[in-house]
Order: structure tokens, then sequence, then C-alpha cells
């Protein structure tokens, strides 16, 4: 055995050479699975075949992470053998011809996913299967319940634990920090733990990274919230329904994303991470992830189904999503508009502290003891007296000190080529637009933009300022925008 060296992300990977015996004598090809057992541990691998010179005929390589699953010795000795079909597979078969599922079949497809039984074309046959309306409300619940199960869970004794979710799909809409420090400065608990972008320009993990240590695992997470009420932490080094994370990297590139796997999706972590009491934003617009009031009400009608089944008290708010909340698109920038809006700052950005404020305030409304109404003016009170600025920097001390976000080496403004009134901004180009200048994975890097809906424009004036850690990545992300004008589309200016 010897390590290959190539990263495959999740996926188990097994190399041999074309003119490897084994291979031959057990007639495999390209794409088998193969059960490789070293040293009493087993992993089932993707065969990809070698022609070069590089991969001798008596050895096999790994992928990094067929590597870190086996862990071999140096030097050891390997059985290679074709692998027994998944459990799963009978159940992924019934569901592509229509059958129901019940929640010990979605756990049988699910443990199989964890331990990469599973192949991307088998998890990709699932996630079609379960895509669109072909998961009825009964099954949410089911799978729903499957994910939590094949998990771990956070128990945080009793009386309530408030959380909040964004569906996404609008840039800039960082309102998750803010709204944890008004919370947690009125004595309430909010253990927020949020994922790092997987096809967006930023998450609320990578926004947060780029001022305090988010990588926290379960001990310190507790240890922060017992100290101050409340965190900002990625889960990445937490299993909070681990089996999500997997169904997300096949979902994203086959751009499907169903209301009962989304659900599933959101509701499972909530419940592991311990919450009780879960406030859903919906932002509803034309570019946005949910487009219609129609899909935003369908949802919200399966989240609070799914949510009382297990265990959670949800509340839905639904927000305007036709166009980008704050000034930055990118970790850093975004990191600038929510220190903006805690210090209270006269040039913080006006719609993300009302946005923030009015999530603040729904999500407390959650308690019974908080009338409605009564939640925003308390959450106002909290920020424009410092409470929440404070508790801000308190949590990013508990998680390891705070530090100011950086700001990108190189930006440039793209100009407006004619005068006119901004009709529609494209939510979807302008977050392509930031990530080919490098956002999320250069921090600093995104996009400034601080028109909307009906300004009036002038020739030659910037629409936008894109933000680049590099020439490159700056001239590729204002190609883009060159080629795409309609990313903020002007109509002529009325008399």
């Amino acid at each position: 055995m010897r390590r290959a060296g190539i990263d495959t992300y999740r996926q188990p990977v097994l190399y041999l050479h074309r003119d490897c015996t084994v291979s031959r004598a057990e007639g495999f090809a390209a794409l088998t699975r193969v059960s490789v057992k070293c040293a009493g541990q087993e992993v089932v691998a993707v065969l990809n075949i070698v022609t070069g010179d590089w991969l001798g005929k008596d050895e096999a390589a790994l992928s990094d992470a067929a590597w870190q699953m086996l862990a071999p010795e140096p030097g050891a000795i390997a059985i290679l053998a074709h692998a027994e079909p998944p459990r799963a597979a009978s159940v992924l078969r019934a569901k592509v011809f229509g059958t129901r599922l019940n929640e010990a079949q979605f756990e049988a497809v699910l443990r199989d996913a964890l331990a990469a039984r599973l192949s991307d074309i088998e998890l990709a046959a699932f996630v079609t299967v379960c895509a669109g309306d072909r998961l009825d409300l009964d099954e949410s619940v089911a799978l729903t319940r499957a994910m939590i199960s094949v998990g771990d869970r956070i128990d945080w004794g009793s009386g309530p634990v408030l959380d909040k979710h964004c569906v996404g799909g609008l840039p800039g809409n960082r309102t998750t920090p803010i709204v944890v420090s008004i919370v947690a400065a009125l004595g309430h608990r909010i253990p927020k733990t949020s994922s790092r972008a997987i096809t967006s320009p930023a998450g609320t993990a990578d926004v947060m990274a780029t001022m305090t240590d988010v990588d926290l695992d379960i001990g310190a997470l507790r240890n922060v919230v017992d100290r101050e009420g409340g965190c900002m932490a990625s889960g990445g080094r937490m299993r909070l329904s681990p089996a999500d994370d997997i169904l997300i990297q096949i979902e994203r590139p086959l751009d499907l994303d169903g209301d009962g796997q989304m659900v599933a999706s959101i509701l499972s972590k909530k419940a592991a991470a311990g919450s009780t009491h879960v406030l859903i934003d919906i932002p509803v617009g034309a570019t946005a992830k949910v487009r219609t009031m129609a899909a935003a009400d369908a949802i919200a009608r399966r989240l609070v189904f799914v949510g009382e089944a297990v265990g959670l008290r949800i509340g839905v708010h639904i927000s305007d999503g036709r166009q980008p909340v704050g000034r930055g698109i990118g970790p850093a920038l975004e990191a600038h508009d929510v220190l903006e809006v805690l210090r209270n700052s006269p040039q913080a950005p006006r719609d993300l502290r009302e946005r923030a404020l009015d999530v603040a305030g729904a999500v407390l409304e959650l308690l019974p003891a908080i009338a409605p109404g009564s939640g925003r003016i308390q959450a106002e009170g909290a920020l424009a007296s410092g409470a929440a600025m404070r508790k801000f920097i308190a949590i990013c001390m508990a998680q390891g000190g705070f530090r100011e976000p950086g700001r990108a080496r190189f930006v440039e403004p793209f100009v407006a080529p004619a005068d006119g009134q901004l009709g529609c901004i494209n939510n979807r180009q302008l977050a392509r637009i930031a990530k080919l200048a490098g956002a999320p994975r250069n921090p600093t890097a995104g996009v400034v933009c601080t028109l909307r809906e009906g300004d009036s424009i002038r020739r030659g004036m910037p629409l936008f300022l894109v933000h680049a850690g590099s020439k490159g990545e700056l001239a590729y992300a204002l190609d883009y925008a060159r080629a795409h004008p309609d990313t903020l589309s002007l109509r002529e200016s009325r008399s």
C-alpha cells in the first residue's frame, strides 16, 4: 500500500496499474467498487486504473480520503476483493420506483453513505429521487429523524435554546452575528453553529473566521456558551447531522435542493445542536433561492410540520429577497458591514441593521414570555446601547480572541456604460462575480455594491467595486461582469 497524494474530497479512491495481476485476476475495471482490507480495517473504494509508470504492478495507491479511513502502516499489505453490494441498494431501487420510505430505510441509506459504501453515482440517484415534490410530509419527518439519529446530539439541559437560520440565496445577508449578539446580550441562550460556504461567496462561519476562531469542538463550544450564552462556530468539527454534509456535496453540482431535503437538512442540524426554538428566514425574490410567495408558503408549512414532529418550535420570517443586503459580498467585506452595525456607526448599511433587528425580534418572540411586537423593541435597545457589541466581543474573546477583518490588495470599479436608472439586481450573477474574485477562499475578496433598485446612474460611475487578492482574479471577475451586463440592469431614466 502507498499514499497517492491525491485529494478526492470524501470519495475513497483506489489506484491500480492496468497490468496489476490482482486486478486482472479479480476482473476489476475502472470505477469498480473494491473492498480494501488491511490490519483489521476495511474501506470500500472506487477503482481508478493507472496507465503511466508512477505506480508499480504490485502496488496499490490510496487517495487521501481512503488513506485516512484505512490508516495503514508504511509498507502494509492489503487484500483486495469485489465489494459486497451496499445494504441500501434495495432501498434506492425501491425509491426510484416510487416506494415511500420510512425512517429505518432512510437511516440505512445514510449509514451506508457515512461508511463510504455508496458511490457518488448512487448518492446522486438518491438525491434525485428525493428532489422536487418526491418526498411527502411524513417522508420529510422520517428523513429528518434519520439524519439526527446517525450523528451526535447536544443536550443543553432544561430551558429554551434559541436559534435562527436563513434558507439562503441572498448575497450579503449576514444578520447572524448581529442577531446572536443581541439575543445573548439580553440573557438568552443561542448556540449558533453555521457552515462554511459551499457555492456562495461567504457563509456565516467564513465571515466569523475573519474576526475570531470558529473551528470549535463540542467541548469548546459548551465552554463558550456556558460563559457568554451564545457562540458563532463552524459545525465542521462536530458530527451534528454528518450525513447532511455528504448529501449537500451531491446536491450542489446537480442544482437540486427539493423542499423535503432542504427542510430535513435544516431541522436535523438544529435538533442535533440542541435547539428548541428556531426562527427560519426565507428571503423571496426573482433571483433568490426561493422565488415566489407560493413557494415560500409551501416551505413554511413543511418546516412547521416537520419541526413539531421532531420537537422544535418553528417560527417563519418571510423577507424581501429582491436585492443584496448590506454593501459587502465576501467574508471580510461582510464582516466590516456587521461591525459597523454593531458599533452603531453612522455609515452602517441601514438595510442590514433593520433586517437584523427584524430577525432578532422574531427570534425573541418565539419565547412565550415575550409579547408580539416587543421583541424588536428589546433588540433595538440592546443594539443602540452597545450591549450587543460588547457581547459580540466577549463571544469572540471566549472563542480565541477578536481581530479586525482585513482588506483586499486589489480593488477596481465596474462602471456604468450609460445613464439610466437601476432596474433590478441579479443576486446570483453578483455572487458569481464575488466568487470569481476569490471569495471565500481568499477572505478579503468579493464585491462591494452600494446601489439599490431605483437609484439614478450616470455613465462612468461605479456600479460596484471588485476586491481581489491577485491581478489575475480581479481580471477574471471583471471579464465575467463585462460579459453579463444584466447583473445590474439599467433602464432609461424618466424625465
